[in-house]
């Protein structure tokens, strides 16, 4: 099973990020995990659409080898980050060609504030729904970060939010999976 990671942040020592590290190493170990950096992504531009640069190609090809995606968001002035909503335009372009179409998708992320990221995940959970993105309902995770939260080696060290995360990230698992069988297959197919 092949995973595309989208974290919504591009700052090197994103809480988003390491949270995904973490996601991937509670993840079945047999699945590849493929972190998609978005930083150097042009602002979409329907322009090229007819003609989108090579990183915008590469952006699509790595959405469609992926039998599900993980969605790690921040959440910026009540909403997503506008290099996550950037990407998603992107590889959801041109008109009939979304890339992201029927990919099962599990939202997550972390903040600072107390709500962690609910509104950011409500838009895009908003957003994913128009593209035809199935997601993951419930359960929900909103994370507050704190410091430590997640260690250097990738391992989450809160003795109280790690088995709510693990319950999470096994809900993913089976909702991927299902997706996944129902369609007749994954990257193994």
């Amino acid at each position: 099973m092949r995973i595309a990671i989208l974290v919504g942040s591009i700052r090197a020592d994103s809480f988003n990020l390491q949270l995904a590290r973490a996601i991937a190493q509670l993840g079945p170990p047999d699945w590849v995990y493929e972190h998609i950096d978005i930083h150097e992504l042009p602002l979409y531009n329907q322009d090229h659409d007819g003609a989108m640069p090579p990183v915008a190609l590469r952006l699509k090809q790595r959405i469609e080898s992926a039998d599900g995606l993980l969605f790690v968001t921040p959440e910026y002035n009540r909403s997503i980050p506008g290099v996550l909503k950037n990407a998603i335009d992107i590889a959801s372009r041109p008109y009939g060609k979304n890339s992201f179409a029927g990919k099962p998708a599990g939202v997550i992320g972390t903040s600072i504030g107390a709500i962690g990221t609910a509104v950011a995940q409500s838009h895009l959970r908003g957003v994913l729904a128009y593209l035809d993105v199935p997601v993951l309902g419930q359960p929900e995770a909103y994370i507050h970060y704190r410091e430590g939260l997640v260690d250097a080696a990738g391992h989450i060290t809160d003795d109280k939010v790690r088995p709510f995360i693990e319950r999470w990230v096994a809900a993913w698992r089976d909702f991927v999976v299902g997706h996944v069988e129902r369609a007749g297959g994954g990257s193994r197919r």
